[in-house]
């Protein structure tokens, strides 16, 4: 069966970049066979600007996501608007007639090689259920890759294949949906993969919208979300703590988790999910502690 590609992109006062974002998959050598943007109540130009490219790609089509009913200086993230964006996309086409879906921010600038390349590792691994490449971000005047695990996948670059999107129930429209869904993916038997190649341009630093440390304190939330364990988020707290803002970050982190936990934060209802993400950890943390294998000594 031929590939066929789906991208959904739901993006919110992205004008500064949103022109680079679309030239970017515009120059694709394997373009989507269509792609949804959803503007999601932007307060700036990003919905004229988007509508003008429009006219010039067949295979784009720009829509508006219903209204999120929030409160003022609420956090989108938490509300989970992006990805109620996200579905709106989704479900305005036939997204199973595709077989591959795609999620792309309004802040991305992909190489001209990132679908293709991608989808060539999907056709080479028939058990690939969730992949995407490296995010670079450039800060101060040098390119700085964001660390992330071989088996997580940056949510604002993930790429579905389509059987294993229907097998884990679709994206969960709650904070932690980026993790949820991949640790459903591995669960239910799939591979999740971020290969070191291709990477694209990330114009907004990592967990900056509402703050960096706002956004640090989300991601520790997000780890009691999905059943991750004190030792193993006080362990990441002092990994986090080691990059900008030095400290604080992995403060902020295991404060966000904390809080979750002080305040009965909902976790996932689902106590398979719960013994897999544990088993995971544990044996992650056992991976860490083996001694590095050397050959013999000559």
């Amino acid at each position: 069966m031929a590939q066929r590609l789906l991208v959904v992109s739901p993006v919110h006062n992205e004008a500064r970049h949103i022109e680079r974002v679309v030239r970017a998959v515009a120059a694709q050598r394997r373009r989507p066979d269509r792609w949804v943007v959803v503007d999601d109540a932007s307060s700036d130009d990003t919905l004229a600007i988007l509508s003008r490219l429009a006219e010039e790609l067949d295979f784009l089509t720009v829509l508006q996501a219903p209204p999120v009913r929030t409160v003022a200086g609420a956090d989108r993230l938490v509300l989970a608007a992006e990805v109620l964006a996200f579905n709106h996309g989704l479900n305005s086409v036939d997204w199973r007639a595709f077989t591959h879906v795609a999620k792309l921010d309004g802040d991305i600038e992909l190489p001209p090689d990132w679908y293709g390349t991608l989808l060539d590792s999907f056709a080479a691994d028939a058990d690939l259920g969730i992949a995407g490449g490296q995010l670079v971000e450039i800060l101060d005047g040098s390119r700085r890759t964001i660390p992330i695990p071989s088996h997580h996948v940056h949510g604002a670059v993930k790429l579905y294949a389509l059987d294993c999107l229907l097998s884990i129930g679709g994206v969960s429209p709650r904070l932690g949906w980026d993790t949820i869904d991949e640790a459903y993916a591995r669960m239910r038997g799939w591979k999740t993969h971020s290969f070191q190649g291709p990477a694209a341009i990330h114009h907004r630093p990592l967990a900056s919208r509402n703050g960096v440390l706002r956004g640090r304190a989300r991601h520790g939330t997000c780890a009691y979300i999905t059943h991750q364990s004190l030792p193993w988020v006080t362990a990441r707290a002092v990994k986090v703590g080691c990059a900008r803002p030095y400290g604080l970050g992995g403060a902020a982190f295991l404060y966000g988790y904390l809080r979750a936990a002080a305040s009965a934060t909902e976790r996932i209802d689902d106590p398979a999910l719960r013994r897999f993400v544990r088993g995971e950890l544990r044996t992650r943390v056992r991976s860490a502690l083996v001694p590095a294998q050397f050959g013999p000594a000559r």
